[in-house]
């Protein structure tokens, strides 16, 4: 996710010099068959133009529309995931109950393994799960817990069922009252809840036809516009077509970077500038609940990298 205020221009000029360039060689293409070639024909009345423009910017703005409910859909979940993820910690620590010896270390793995979770569940998402597991899932869980889990297709799914296995062992054990541990599965139905709405996004596309169509109906607009804009610029007097060139490339590049950004907002869970900071989110789950713990030696939060926070 970008954090910075002001979005820097090197960062604007990386997405959009290909299309500003492909613009300013067609436009200046126009201009030149219309003043030297003497192809008159080339040009179109304004009117169409202007009613094409019209269409496009009303269904990018759809588009982009729906692009952002993607994206803040997946940042609410998240957002629910780390309340959740404290209401999971707070009643692990009030509700169950264990002689002194054993209580601290129940504590500990049961926050654990969620915190196994929520960086399993992130890597899911990016398919990043071979890469990465070593390092940010497995110290969270036993080396046989471990073992087992990693090799299935949907760790994070198994992770809440170990979850609520061990609840059903403490109730059998007369250390969860039903009561509480009713209250804990209600706990982990949530988690699951939030869990699939996540995969629901990240398994669900952005409908292809607005995707593609977006695409297409910005550069028709691109093409035709200079076609339009040539013979009214050719009234204002001798040099003046020249100016149509300038005025084409903007007026087609900000259609063409408003595209790019319903582009860039359509899958939040890419590991890209502008998708949901999970890295980060899950970091900062990690220090609430290790601090919970008791625990001392804790991570550093995830910092912006080039104004980015992933």
């Amino acid at each position: 996710m970008y954090v910075r205020k002001n979005i820097r221009f090197g960062v604007v000029w990386r997405l959009v010099w290909r299309s500003l360039l492909v613009f300013t060689i067609y436009d200046s293409v126009i201009c030149l068959l219309y003043e030297f070639g003497g192809a008159h024909w080339i040009d179109i009345p304004w009117a169409p133009v202007a009613t094409l423009g019209a269409a496009v910017a009303f269904y990018i703005g759809f588009k982009n529309n729906a692009s952002y409910d993607r994206f803040w859909e997946g940042r609410q979940l998240w957002g629910s995931i780390v309340n959740l993820s404290r209401i999971w910690s707070i009643r692990a620590f009030d509700f169950v109950e264990a002689p002194d010896a054993d209580l601290r270390r129940l504590h500990r793995r049961l926050v654990h393994r969620h915190l196994a979770w929520t960086n399993a569940l992130r890597l899911h998402l990016r398919r990043q799960t071979a890469e990465h597991w070593d390092t940010d899932v497995a110290p969270f869980l036993d080396p046989a817990e471990d073992a087992d889990v990693r090799r299935l297709s949907n760790p994070p799914t198994h992770l809440l069922r170990q979850q609520s296995n061990e609840l059903r062992q403490l109730h059998q054990r007369g250390l969860l009252t039903e009561f509480r541990h009713v209250a804990l599965m209600d706990t982990i139905q949530d988690l699951f809840n939030a869990q699939g709405g996540c995969e629901r996004i990240k398994n669900t596309p952005f409908p292809r036809q607005y995707a593609f169509y977006s695409f297409v109906f910005v550069w028709v607009f691109a093409v035709v516009l200079p076609l339009g804009l040539v013979a009214e610029f050719a009234k204002m007097g001798p040099g003046h077509i020249w100016l149509m060139v300038p005025f084409a490339v903007v007026v087609s590049g900000v259609f063409n970077t408003i595209e790019l950004v319903g582009h860039t907002s359509e899958n939040p869970f890419e590991n890209e500038m502008n998708d949901v900071p999970m890295t980060a989110i899950c970091r900062s789950i990690e220090i609430d609940l290790r601090e919970l713990l008791g625990e001392t030696e804790l991570p550093a939060r995830i910092e912006p990298v080039d104004d980015v926070l992933y």
